[in-house]
């Protein structure tokens, strides 16, 4: 974690980064597919938007976490342009690649939304352990767990929140915010989806961490043959 007396210049990467969200997310927001959505779904981001800046001095995460947010927070703006069960992504990727995805994998939902709840684990629980060490004193394991079952309980908490949106606004907006697309169990699938990505995080960063550490600690002594 970084000391919050860091100097200015060291913040240039993260506002760097705040800036160009801020352009892509208001050019995504000039027309997006259906308007009542994209404000429902960016509501939660100004949130997360406010809590960042106005923390930024007292809690300063690594570059690299501020990179997977920027990252993760681009693909959710793509899906509140799109609505998620509309995103283009597989005539994206057919224009790229030359064939559909979707047709080779046999896949009958636009699964986009599941990418983004996987990257939301991937790509938010990095900025969570930094979190968790920054206001923890956890041994052990601990350290690990307990960013991964924070980060499920949010994801649980957002289905909770999409549930009772759609339940209020009902209608054609409430499908769409929903974005089940007729799957009984899209909620549970979301839900580990997330704690896969999560996980996966995890490993990722405490296996940089251990190489980071082996590659700082002094070589050591060769041991001496013969006489003491």
């Amino acid at each position: 974690m970084n000391d919050r007396r860091r100097p200015l210049a060291n913040s240039r990467f993260p506002l760097l980064l705040l800036a160009v969200f801020l352009a892509v997310a208001v050019a995504l927001g000039i027309a997006p597919r259906y308007r009542q959505d994209w404000l429902m779904e960016n509501v939660l981001v100004l949130l997360a938007l406010l809590a960042l800046v106005l923390g930024f001095r007292r809690l300063r995460f690594s570059d690299a976490s501020y990179a997977a947010l920027f990252v993760f927070l681009l693909l959710h703006e793509i899906g509140a342009h799109y609505t998620y069960s509309e995103v283009p992504w597989d005539r994206w990727f057919a224009v790229l690649s030359g064939f559909s995805l979707d047709a080779a994998l046999g896949l009958s939902r636009n699964h986009f939304d599941r990418a983004v709840r996987f990257a939301y684990g991937l790509l938010v629980t990095p900025a969570m352990v930094e979190l968790v060490a920054a206001r923890t004193r956890l041994p052990g394991l601990w350290h690990w767990l307990v960013p991964v079952g924070l980060m499920t309980a949010s994801s649980a908490l957002y289905e909770l929140f999409e549930w009772a949106a759609a339940v209020h606004f009902g209608g054609d907006l409430g499908v769409a915010y929903l974005g089940t697309q007729g799957d009984p169990w899209d909620a549970q699938q979301d839900m580990l989806l997330a704690l896969l990505g999560s996980l996966a995080a995890v490993a990722l960063v405490a296996t940089a961490r251990r190489r980071r550490r082996h590659a700082a600690a002094p070589p050591s002594r060769p041991r001496r043959v013969g006489r003491p």
